[in-house]
């Protein structure tokens, strides 16, 4: 059996703390883009943001991340699969040392 290496990309990601300003930020930071999403919020009951996938309609649960890809596309990753998966970048300071 062959063995592949994911590529190594950059990709913009928010990780939903579960709260309803994040919620309401995140279903923004997607739409800003013509991307469809929606918070669903019912009260005694889990928080969900509803997100149109490439798959199909997926959901994102409070502390899920939710990550726009290599070709704009939105989709939520479970912390633990973001963990594994993913390392934050450095930007640049633009000093010199």
């Amino acid at each position: 059996m062959n063995r592949f290496r994911k590529k190594p990309v950059i990709v913009e990601a928010h990780q939903w703390d579960g709260g309803k300003s994040c919620a309401e930020f995140i279903v923004s930071w997607i739409k800003e883009t013509g991307h469809d999403a929606q918070f669903i919020s019912v009260p005694d009951l889990t928080h969900t943001i509803n997100i149109r996938t490439l798959e199909g309609e997926m959901m994102a649960m409070p502390h899920d991340w939710v990550i726009k890809g290599v070709q704009g596309e939105f989709y939520p990753c479970k912390p633990d699969i973001f963990e594994a998966t993913y390392e934050e970048v450095e930007e640049p300071s633009g000093e010199l040392d």
